[in-house]
């Protein structure tokens, strides 16, 4: 009998040592590498292509100091509370390498772990050389060294509070840390938990048009790259220096060159390691008086100078504006600007609040691939608040939230059919509009149809426009006469093509996205659709068949 026991006790302790080992080797299993995320053009427009499909980034961004892990039990809240898919946060070069050449990954991997518990994406912003046009987050040990990483000198010989594009000592460091970063961002990242990176933050220069230093100004006088002169549409035969080249704009131009260079060459290394869609910020000009050379950040890529920046920085898939504009014209402006061939749309910083959140609507509408307003966390306010009552709408405003219920009432809108309006988008099939004082009634033509928005229309009356801007509304063409529609504040109705024929709705179907479907809840009619289609502060989805008689 004790034999027996003994071989039994012997032959359980086995199988539990075995279960035990196929248990940690199952827990040690690699995670199934995802597709790598990357940008796409096709026929003039762009798709963030994420796990294999269109994404449509609703960002919102965290404070310049809310990235420490100690400040994230304040973002999460705010980012769940916002509908948001993708948290733009900052990783910071002074605490990545706190001492020469030994790379700290513990906050780079606690916001990766904590994002994919909360389900949401990242853009990680690395506050490199440049944050907003200082050098103020290198590494404590190189601001100790001034004579060897030194600063930008102004026309008065003096330094300036900006880091030189001239100095290679810098450069080097900056180049040997992203790539750390980003070598190890493609270890620990086989989930895509970051689907971009912004390189550097807002660089250039305020207060000073260039760097004056010697150096600098040998190069001044030297010929002016071929490159850059075909790509501003100069003519490239002889030789020409910077001021022969381009008069006024010479001294503004030639910083732009250097800048986008020092940040082309830190961006290329990171992506040779892993290639992330990456992208780079502006402090922005005036879109409608951009004033002399020195009035607005120079060196970054601001609208004068993207095609600078596209030769300079190829490795920069993006040049993003970050818009605080509240007057509608300078902000579409800006979008205008900043929509082109060679450039996808990406509102990669804005501000918050009801004043600028329709024009996330305005941004779809010239195909963005996304939108991410900042500070919307809650590392302001003396404690996260409180939840709303089960029977509160997501977007009312509450207390320190107010700011955030414009952002949360876009994004709790589009959110579960995000991927329908990215693909929509990257096929050319979207329109939206946004509202501006003083024109009360805008116009989306679509092939057999004019989508017409109004807003601030009573019932059966005139457009009269609402008492804040504040409309929006999205038309998507689903099929010839089927169209997919949305929006706030706004007033939808759709007119032939053909002026002699009249439309009638041949169905309105309300419903909502669910796991990325329409699901069906009713058939609007009658006073629900006679004057047009309505829409308030409530998120609604209508699909609509249209027809003439």
């Amino acid at each position: 009998m004790t034999i027996a026991l003994d071989k039994l006790f012997r032959t359980a302790t086995c199988v539990a040592l075995l279960t035990a080992g196929g248990a940690a080797i199952a827990q040690q299993a690699p995670v199934k590498e995802r597709p790598l995320p990357k940008l796409v053009q096709k026929d003039g427009r762009y798709a963030l292509m994420v796990d294999g499909a269109p994404y449509l980034m609703l960002g919102a961004q965290a404070h310049n100091s809310s990235g420490w892990p100690a400040m994230l039990p304040k973002v999460w809240p705010a980012i769940e509370y916002l509908h948001a898919n993708t948290l733009e946060i900052p990783i910071y070069w002074e605490q990545f390498e706190p001492k020469p050449g030994q790379f700290d990954y513990t906050v780079v991997d606690t916001i990766l772990t904590q994002a994919r518990e909360h389900h949401v994406r990242l853009d990680l912003l690395w506050f490199g050389t440049w944050k907003n046009g200082s050098q103020h987050y290198m590494p404590q040990w190189m601001k100790a060294d001034p004579e060897r990483y030194f600063h930008l000198i102004d026309k008065n010989g003096r330094p300036a509070d900006s880091p030189s594009p001239f100095c290679t000592a810098s450069q080097e460091l900056d180049i040997r840390a992203f790539t750390a970063f980003m070598r190890h961002l493609k270890a620990a990242d086989p989930q895509r938990t970051v689907i971009i990176v912004q390189v550097e933050n807002e660089s250039g220069t305020w207060g000073s048009v260039r760097d004056y230093s010697p150096a600098a100004q040998k190069l001044f006088e030297a010929p002016v790259p071929a490159g850059v002169l075909k790509a501003m549409g100069k003519q490239s035969g002889a030789p020409v220096n910077w001021q022969d080249a381009f008069g006024p704009e010479a001294e503004v131009n030639f910083h732009a060159w250097a800048v986008a260079t020092y940040v082309g060459k830190v961006a290329a290394a990171g992506k040779a390691v892993y290639p992330l869609p990456l992208y780079a910020n502006a402090a922005l000009r005036d879109p409608i008086k951009p004033g002399a050379p020195g009035s607005y950040e120079a060196g970054g890529p601001t609208d004068n100078v993207i095609s600078i920046w596209k030769v300079a920085a190829p490795a920069i898939d993006i040049e993003a504006p970050d818009i605080y504009m509240n007057d509608a014209t300078a902000y579409l402006k800006v979008l205008e600007l900043y929509r082109r061939d060679d450039n996808a749309l990406f509102v990669a910083e804005t501000s918050g609040g009801a004043a600028n959140a329709r024009f996330f609507f305005s941004t779809l509408g010239l195909q963005g691939i996304g939108f991410s307003p900042f500070g919307l966390d809650y590392s302001n306010t003396p404690s996260v608040p409180a939840a709303p009552p089960a029977s509160a709408p997501a977007a009312a405003a509450r207390g320190p939230q107010d700011q955030f219920a414009p952002a949360a009432q876009n994004y709790q809108l589009i959110g579960p059919m995000m991927r329908d309006i990215a693909r929509l988008n990257f096929e050319g099939k979207l329109q939206a509009a946004a509202e501006e004082a003083g024109k009360p009634t805008q116009t989306l033509p679509f092939k057999q149809w004019n989508a017409a928005v109004s807003y601030g229309a009573g019932r059966g009356g005139r457009a009269a426009g609402n008492a804040e801007p504040v409309g929006r509304a999205l038309v998507a063409q689903l099929g010839d006469n089927q169209f997919l529609v949305a929006g706030f504040s706004s007033r939808v109705d759709f007119r032939p093509a053909a002026a002699d024929k009249r439309r009638q709705f041949m169905r309105v179907d309300e419903g909502v996205y669910e796991n990325g479907a329409f699901k069906f809840i009713r058939i609007l009619n009658g006073d629900e659709t006679d004057n047009g289609l309505n829409f308030r502060s409530e998120p609604i989805v209508l699909r609509v068949s249209l027809g003439v008689y």
